[in-house]
């Protein structure tokens, strides 16, 4: 079988392989923020929380679909194993800066939510009387 692709499979398996535990991580942690966003509405944070993993799993997958493709031959397995690391390197990049763009999301969220839940509204004066003479 040629080693190019050998390199390919190798790389789907990795990268589809991290980009599910990533979305799982993401998916299990994450929920606790979304339900605190949403002021323990669980039904609710479930189905966000479903939402943003599948639009994880679709940029991500997409991205390692057509990254695929390299314009190098390889033919030992030297070149395998750089071919290798830099496709993988790169996917490990996307990943990083996509959890990252969800956690920063989520705590937007999350501090929009407490800041709500602190801000109570103005009471009306009570007890007041008319000034003398008026």
């Amino acid at each position: 079988m040629d080693l190019t692709v050998v390199t390919y499979v190798i790389y789907l398996l990795v990268s589809i392989g991290l980009t599910v535990w990533v979305a799982r991580t993401l998916s299990r942690n994450g929920r606790i923020f979304i339900a605190d966003v949403l002021h323990g509405n669980e039904k609710l944070a479930d189905a966000v929380n479903h939402l943003l993993v599948v639009g994880f799993y679709l940029v991500n997958i997409g991205f390692v679909t057509l990254y695929l493709r390299s314009d190098v031959a390889v033919e030992t397995a030297r070149e395998l194993f750089e071919a290798l690391s830099v496709k993988i390197g790169v996917v490990l990049l996307v990943l990083g800066v996509m959890h990252l763009g969800n956690v920063w999301v989520l705590n937007k969220m999350r501090r929009r939510g407490i800041m709500e839940r602190q801000q109570t509204p103005p009471v009306a004066p009570q007890g007041w009387t008319t000034p003398a003479g008026a």
